[in-house]
C-alpha cells in the first residue's frame, strides 16, 4: 500500500478482515510507488480506459498468457486509489496496461470489485481442474426397465378411459414416449414412480359406517 491515509494495520483492518489476518500482518506500506514496485520483474496495472501512454494495453486473456510464460519471477498488480486510479506517472512505471472488461457505459469498478476479480481470475488459472469435477455419476437403469414402467402406465392410462377420443390415442402414446424415455432415472427412482403411478391407479376404499 503506498501512502495510505491512515495508519495501517490497525485495530479496525483487523477485526474486521474475517479470517485474513495473516494477510493484514504481511501487508507493507510504502511512501513512494517506485519503492512498492522495486522487487517485482514485471508489474501490470489496472485502468478503466486507455490512456495515452506507450504503454501496452493488454485484454485479461493477454494477462494469461504471460503468466503461462513464466519468465519472471515475480509478478505484481497495481491497483490505483479508489477515487482517482493511477496517474500516468504510476502507470509509468508498469510493462503492461491491463483493462477489465466491463459495460461500456460503466467502464469504472470499484476497488474491491477490481482486486477481487482478479485474485478470482488468477485463482481460477491455477486451480482451473477444481472448476471441472465432475459429480458423482449415477447408474441410469435399463432401458428394458423404463420399457415395463411406460407399458404398465399405458395399461392403467387405457383401464381408466384415457385416451380419448380412440383415434388420438397413438399421438399422446407418442408423447407419453417422448416425455419418459427422455428421462434418465436410475433403477430407485424407477421404482418410485412406478410406485406413484400404480398408488394413484388404486381405488379409495369405501367406509362402512
Amino acid at each position: 500500500i503506498v501512502s495510505p491515509k491512515f495508519i495501517f494495520p490497525n485495530h479496525k483492518t483487523k477485526t474486521t478482515s474475517v479470517g485474513a489476518i495473516d494477510v493484514i500482518n504481511k501487508t507493507k506500506t510504502y511512501n513512494k510507488t517506485e519503492d512498492a514496485i522495486k522487487e517485482f520483474d514485471i508489474v501490470v496495472s489496472l485502468s478503466a480506459r486507455k490512456r495515452d501512454i506507450n504503454k501496452k494495453h493488454i485484454s485479461i486473456n493477454d494477462f494469461f498468457l504471460i503468466l503461462k510464460k513464466k519468465n519472471y519471477r515475480k509478478l505484481g498488480l497495481m491497483f490505483g486509489p479508489e477515487s482517482s486510479g493511477l496517474s500516468n506517472k504510476e502507470l509509468s512505471f508498469s510493462n503492461y496496461i491491463l483493462q477489465i472488461p466491463t459495460y461500456k457505459n460503466f467502464k469504472s469498478l470499484n476497488l474491491s470489485h477490481s482486486v477481487t476479480l482478479m485474485c478470482y481470475e488468477i485463482f481460477k488459472f491455477f486451480n482451473n481442474s477444481l472448476f471441472f469435477k465432475k459429480g458423482k455419476s449415477l447408474k441410469i437403469s435399463k432401458k428394458s426397465k423404463v420399457f415395463d414402467l411406460v407399458k404398465h402406465l399405458i395399461k392403467l392410462l387405457d383401464d381408466k378411459d384415457f385416451f380419448i377420443p380412440s383415434e388420438k390415442r397413438q399421438s399422446m402414446v407418442l408423447n407419453i414416449h417422448n416425455l419418459i424415455y427422455r428421462l434418465e432415472p436410475n433403477d430407485k427412482e424407477l421404482r418410485i414412480l412406478a410406485s406413484i403411478i400404480s398408488s394413484l391407479s388404486k381405488k379409495k376404499p369405501t367406509n362402512h359406517n
